[in-house]
């Protein structure tokens, strides 16, 4: 694994090679499209009694949801057909398996939300990024600050502190530095 970059170095990289930059969307499409299952899931198994944490992730999960179908459709303007590809996470082996409660759940939400946020804040903002991928993100860049807002919101500082060297194991994982 080459060393850590930044967000920035990052993007830099995957913008300017054609077949990296699709590659990577349909990284992104897999990801937000896997992403409403696992919140849903979470919502299911620990949100039971509460019905605000219940509203707030089934909001989420259909927002992950629009988001596929926005990447989807920067997929099908370049040519392909947007599906969910087997593929080994390299970032969530550890953080889903520090799960253990509602709180325990939000805040490895809130942890890869806030990693994925550095990531959008970039590309959003980059002139030289694709039109196209650059109006995606503008529009996904609110709803993902409400995510990461709202994961933090409902895990509390205990869980965050709790579940952050599941997050760096992760975010190390893919080669990221804060």
């Amino acid at each position: 694994m080459p060393g850590t970059r930044t967000s920035q170095q990052w993007w830099e990289e995957t913008r300017k090679e054609p077949a990296r930059l699709l590659a990577w969307l349909l990284d992104q499409y897999r990801g937000e499209a896997t992403a409403a299952g696992r919140i849903e899931a979470l919502r299911d198994a620990h949100a039971q009694g509460d019905a605000k944490a219940r509203r707030i992730l089934t909001v989420i999960a259909a927002q992950e949801r629009q988001h596929a179908q926005w990447v989807g459709g920067l997929l099908r303007a370049r040519g392909l057909e947007p599906v969910v590809q087997d593929k080994a996470e390299r970032y969530w082996e550890q953080p889903l398996a520090a799960i253990q409660d509602l709180e325990s759940g939000c805040a490895v939400g809130a942890h890869a939300e806030r990693m994925r946020l550095a990531r959008i804040e970039v590309i959003a903002s980059d002139p030289e990024a694709p039109e196209d991928v650059r109006a995606v993100f503008r529009r996904i860049l609110p709803q993902e600050r409400f995510h990461e807002r709202a994961f933090r919101t409902l895990a509390g500082a205990t869980a965050l502190e709790a579940t952050r060297g599941a997050h760096e194991l992760g975010r190390t994982a893919l080669g990221l530095s804060p």
